[in-house]
């Protein structure tokens, strides 16, 4: 008896035509093979409406969604500044400025659209954000805390 690969059973569970709401549902490892196989795409512009991806694959992931866009409701890039703010609390209020550039990825060496908080205030400084388009005006972000990934987002322009 012959079972299929793991990146063959990744691929046949991922949904044809991604959407936001389809991204939390997706496991790990899936979220990881999507952002891999994704090329950085265009450098957005204007607002991304953001979903924080805790838990991912698992029964909690979508009930915790709306409990965390009370906190963080995506970004707002300006691509002739090359940086972007974060939209965050219930008022969409302003903060955590990045940087916005193109680098090799920290999780697989390929070109990736990195959002640089080093530049930033404090807090934040630690953090690093990479995002790829997997679908047209849909992005994944893997965010990085101190190096080391932590959750996953997603950006829908």
């Amino acid at each position: 008896m012959t079972t299929a690969s793991p990146r063959r059973r990744l691929a046949s569970t991922a949904p044809s035509v991604i959407g936001p709401v389809d991204l939390p549902r997706m496991s790990q490892d899936e979220l990881d093979a999507l952002f891999s196989r994704s090329a950085a795409g265009p450098t957005p512009s204007g607002v991304g409406d953001g979903i924080a991806i805790v838990a991912p694959g698992t029964p909690v992931a979508a009930g915790l969604v709306p409990l965390i866009r009370l906190a963080w409701q995506g970004k707002i890039f300006y691509p002739e500044q090359a940086d972007l703010l974060n939209r965050v609390g219930p008022f969409g209020l302003l903060v955590a400025r990045a940087r916005v550039y193109r680098d090799a990825s920290w999780m697989d060496g390929r070109e990736a659209i990195v959002l640089d908080y080093s530049v930033g205030s404090l807090p934040f400084r630690a953090i690093r954000d990479e995002i790829r388009e997997v679908a047209p005006d849909l992005y994944l972000g893997v965010v990085y805390w101190v190096g080391a990934k932590t959750i996953n987002f997603s950006l829908r322009f």
